[in-house]
């Protein structure tokens, strides 16, 4: 432990000295940025001061060149009438008398302004910076946060910052190392003072967690780091007992409409008599799994296309997601009971529940328990998210991209449960080993204490 606290000496001196370096040159490109605006500023409002300079300057021109004209022209009429003051002639004078009242009428002078149009008047694009000076002249370094606590049960506190969460794997419970770990993953802008932290992989056991606040620019010192532990259901597809008409990988359930016919064939003795336990040569499974593990049970036969998860779940709340091929003619997705018989089908009996979709001919979507079905009047989403609350007697689904709540079975769970699903004419991919989303949990609170959408289904079930 001594030797890891030098490590951490060691390693916090070479932080400050990098840090230092950081902050200054964080504070050469703050000041540049203030440089760069400051130019910017002064080259915009010049512009705007020399196109009000254009502007006007040439408002004035056109005045300047049309009174100059006008002058020109009523000058040359004046020297017209003074020289018609000579004509002797009465006839010569009538006509000459017409061309200067015609004149007169059109001359420019009487149709030009003697005001100008704009004045010499700057003083609007004056400015004033006193109190940006002020303003600068009292730039300081921010103040910096404290730590902030870590708090498992998630209480709301220190609302008015924002937080960063730093979190990596270990295989140490205890207090974080310098040597031998994983970088620290970053996730920052945090604004609430909960966090559900999804998308990872729970290949360790544990987890180290730190959290510091942040206010603008500046974080604060680290908290004391947590260890966790992380706990997610992750399972596979049961191949030793899917029906033969399913071809079953880990995690993917395709229907196969040759995957059964020499099984079949075998279990009647046409052939290979002696090896009829034997599975179909046009099945292929990737599962790494012992049947020891996943139980023994009776393969699902007749209109069963129907697929169980390996492991059972007995207690908690726990969330998988599954997309379906879009040519996928038919499927369910839900939950059942271990003893689920081989020609039970999914939310027929009083052992199981589920979801079900129907792309023959036309679509339906139903939710599905005890032989009866509630039609859903929601578009089947292309990924269904499946929220099991074990000890809550809970389960719903969920439109996973969007998290709009899709329906919900209340009971009372007696015995452990089996992820199941059934496919036909098309495919199911599973995700699992998922966190429960934060929106669904949100969903969750508000659904309890509420009959809601499943109350026609809602049964307890011995």
């Amino acid at each position: 432990e001594i030797q890891n606290f030098i490590d951490t000496l060691n390693h916090t001196l070479k932080g400050v000295q990098a840090n230092s370096s950081n902050v200054i040159a964080e504070l050469d490109e703050e000041f540049d940025g203030l440089y760069a605006i400051l130019d910017e500023m002064k080259e915009s409002m010049t512009s705007s001061i020399k196109q009000e300079q254009a502007h006007k300057s040439q408002e004035l021109q056109n005045q300047l060149s049309q009174c100059s004209n006008a002058l020109e022209n009523s000058e040359e009429l004046l020297e017209f009438a003074a020289r018609s003051l000579d004509i002797k002639d009465p006839e010569e004078f009538s006509k000459a008398a017409r061309q200067i009242k015609d004149r007169v009428t059109m001359a420019s002078a009487f149709r030009i302004s003697l005001k100008p149009k704009v004045s010499d008047n700057m003083t609007h694009l004056m400015v004033d910076f006193s109190q940006e000076r002020q303003m600068l002249q009292a730039l300081k370094f921010l103040p910096v946060p404290k730590a902030p606590e870590i708090d498992p049960e998630c209480q709301k506190r220190q609302q008015n910052r924002s937080f960063v969460l730093e979190y990596r794997k270990t295989n140490f419970d205890g207090l974080p190392r310098v040597k031998d770990e994983t970088c620290w993953e970053l996730i920052d802008y945090i604004k609430g003072t909960e966090y559900t932290l999804s998308g990872l992989k729970f290949d360790s056991k544990y987890m180290n967690f730190r959290v510091r606040a942040c206010n603008k620019a500046v974080a604060g010192e680290y908290s004391d780091p947590v260890t966790l532990e992380t706990k997610a259901l992750v399972f596979n597809l049961d191949n030793i007992s899917s029906h033969l008409n399913l071809k079953v990988e880990d995690s993917y359930v395709e229907w196969d409409p040759t995957g059964g016919k020499g099984q079949e064939n075998k279990i009647k003795g046409k052939e290979n008599k002696g090896r009829s336990g034997t599975p179909s040569p046009k099945r292929t499974s990737i599962s790494s799994r012992s049947p020891s593990i996943r139980g023994s049970r009776d393969r699902f036969t007749g209109e069963s296309y129907t697929v169980l998860g390996d492991t059972a779940i007995e207690s908690g709340q726990h969330y998988w997601e599954v997309r379906a091929q879009k040519d996928c003619k038919s499927y369910s997705v839900g939950v059942a009971y271990k003893n689920l018989g081989k020609f039970d089908q999914l939310g027929k009996t009083n052992t199981s529940w589920c979801i079900h979709v129907n792309n023959w001919l036309q679509t339906t979507f139903a939710a599905k328990h005890n032989n009866k079905a509630k039609a859903l009047d929601i578009t089947v989403p292309d990924r269904i998210g499946v929220y099991c609350d074990f000890d809550g007697g809970q389960l719903s689904f969920y439109n996973a991209s969007s998290k709009q709540l899709l329906y919900t079975f209340k009971t009372k769970f007696t015995q452990p449960l089996l992820p199941g699903f059934m496919v036909w004419c098309g495919g199911l991919a599973l995700s699992t080993g998922l966190q429960v989303p934060s929106a669904v949990k949100m969903l969750q609170k508000s659904e309890n204490g509420l009959s809601g959408s499943a109350s026609s289904l809602t049964n307890v079930t011995q």
